[in-house]
Protein backbone atom coordinates (compact mmCIF):
# COMPACT_ATOMS: atom_id res chain seq x y z
CA UNK A 1 0.00 0.00 0.00
CA UNK A 2 1.32 3.17 -0.96
CA UNK A 3 -0.18 6.98 0.35
CA UNK A 4 0.73 9.67 -2.29
CA UNK A 5 0.62 13.26 -0.40
CA UNK A 6 0.76 16.70 -1.87
CA UNK A 7 3.00 18.04 0.51
CA UNK A 8 5.75 15.97 1.84
CA UNK A 9 5.23 14.36 5.62
CA UNK A 10 2.24 15.91 5.93
CA UNK A 11 -0.01 12.86 6.92
CA UNK A 12 -2.42 14.96 9.53
CA UNK A 13 -3.97 15.48 5.93
CA UNK A 14 -5.61 11.80 6.35
CA UNK A 15 -8.76 11.23 7.97
CA UNK A 16 -8.50 10.12 11.27
CA UNK A 17 -10.11 6.88 10.46
CA UNK A 18 -7.53 5.61 7.88
CA UNK A 19 -4.35 7.50 9.64
CA UNK A 20 -5.00 5.32 12.82
CA UNK A 21 -5.94 1.73 10.84
CA UNK A 22 -2.40 2.82 8.83
CA UNK A 23 0.26 2.04 11.41
CA UNK A 24 3.51 3.63 11.26
CA UNK A 25 3.98 5.55 8.23
CA UNK A 26 7.13 6.59 6.32
CA UNK A 27 8.55 8.76 3.58
CA UNK A 28 9.54 6.38 0.75
CA UNK A 29 10.35 8.44 -2.78
CA UNK A 30 9.50 11.89 -4.12
CA UNK A 31 8.73 12.01 -7.67
CA UNK A 32 6.83 14.59 -10.55
CA UNK A 33 3.56 13.53 -11.69
CA UNK A 34 2.18 14.53 -15.11
CA UNK A 35 -0.21 13.06 -17.02
CA UNK A 36 2.38 11.36 -19.13
CA UNK A 37 4.25 9.74 -16.14
CA UNK A 38 3.79 6.31 -16.33
CA UNK A 39 3.21 4.67 -12.85
CA UNK A 40 3.23 0.90 -12.07
CA UNK A 41 -0.33 0.38 -10.64
CA UNK A 42 -2.26 3.82 -11.01
CA UNK A 43 -3.28 6.35 -14.10
CA UNK A 44 -1.59 9.35 -13.17
CA UNK A 45 -4.37 11.30 -14.29
CA UNK A 46 -6.63 9.69 -11.00
CA UNK A 47 -4.01 10.39 -8.45
CA UNK A 48 -3.00 14.12 -9.77
CA UNK A 49 -7.11 14.87 -9.12
CA UNK A 50 -7.17 13.08 -5.82
CA UNK A 51 -3.72 15.20 -4.54
CA UNK A 52 -5.20 18.31 -5.58
CA UNK A 53 -8.96 17.53 -4.35
CA UNK A 54 -8.00 15.94 -0.72
CA UNK A 55 -4.38 16.19 -0.95
CA UNK A 56 -3.67 12.57 -0.79
CA UNK A 57 -4.23 9.21 -2.80
CA UNK A 58 -4.59 5.74 -1.42
CA UNK A 59 -3.00 2.84 -3.77
CA UNK A 60 -4.07 -0.07 -2.33
CA UNK A 61 -2.47 -3.47 -3.51
CA UNK A 62 -4.62 -5.69 -5.99
CA UNK A 63 -6.94 -7.85 -5.27
CA UNK A 64 -6.51 -7.64 -1.22
CA UNK A 65 -9.42 -7.58 1.29
CA UNK A 66 -10.05 -5.00 3.20
CA UNK A 67 -10.41 -6.46 6.22
CA UNK A 68 -6.83 -8.53 5.60
CA UNK A 69 -4.93 -5.67 4.87
CA UNK A 70 -6.22 -3.92 8.11
CA UNK A 71 -5.07 -7.38 10.03
CA UNK A 72 -2.17 -7.43 8.75
CA UNK A 73 -1.55 -3.30 9.37
CA UNK A 74 -2.52 -4.21 12.96
CA UNK A 75 -0.10 -7.47 13.36
CA UNK A 76 3.01 -5.40 12.17
CA UNK A 77 2.26 -3.01 14.41
CA UNK A 78 2.12 -4.63 16.86
CA UNK A 79 5.48 -6.29 16.14
CA UNK A 80 6.78 -2.89 15.96
CA UNK A 81 5.98 -2.05 19.09
CA UNK A 82 7.42 -4.84 20.64
CA UNK A 83 10.68 -4.15 19.53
Amino acid sequence: MYIYLAEKDNFDILPEDLSKNLGILEFTLELVLNKDKKLACEDPVKVMGNLKNQGFHLQMPPETPIDQLLEKIAKETLNQQDK
